[in-house]
């Protein structure tokens, strides 16, 4: 049967960002929405972050497009242009290989909840505007190459 039953997909919670880069982002819960349903083309998560929490660091996706949907509470969304106040009902898209880094953090008293729509590139490249990380899938690296340490 098609509808897919929450409670049973699993909760990720925080990242699987090396160190130091994790800790922001410790909030965040999400569900993979999409790989429940047995869907590969596109992703859709849908990500819970309460006040102070992070979505992730400012990034942006070469080979991936992404679009974000807000259900409930308000986030800032900031990317290179600055901030903007996302509340429910709002949408922003992003889309791949326009090196605009980009990421949401809640400042309200209130969870916020949105979801999280993306293409499932398996050469994409993620770089990271603001820190020394890109990530090959969910491998990550410093910008020039080497490796950061695998959190197994």
């Amino acid at each position: 049967m098609p509808k897919l039953d929450l409670s049973v997909i699993p909760v990720r919670s925080g990242s699987n960002y090396p160190a130091p880069f994790a800790e922001r982002i410790a909030g965040r819960t999400r569900q993979a929405l999409a790989s429940a349903g047995g869907l590969t083309d596109f992703g859709v998560n849908l990500t819970k972050l309460p006040p102070g929490a992070w979505s992730s660091h400012r990034h942006w996706h070469s080979e991936e497009d992404e679009f974000v949907y807000v259900l409930s509470g308000e986030l800032t969304l900031i990317t290179d242009a600055g901030e903007q106040l996302l509340r429910a009902g709002d949408c922003a898209a992003f889309p791949k290989n326009s090196p605009n880094g980009h990421h949401m953090v809640n400042r309200g008293n209130d969870v916020a909840i949105c979801l999280d729509v993306g293409s499932r590139s398996a050469s994409d490249v993620c770089i990271y505007s603001d820190i020394d990380l890109r990530a090959d899938r969910d491998d990550y690296s410093h910008k020039d190459g080497r490796p950061y340490p695998r959190a197994d």
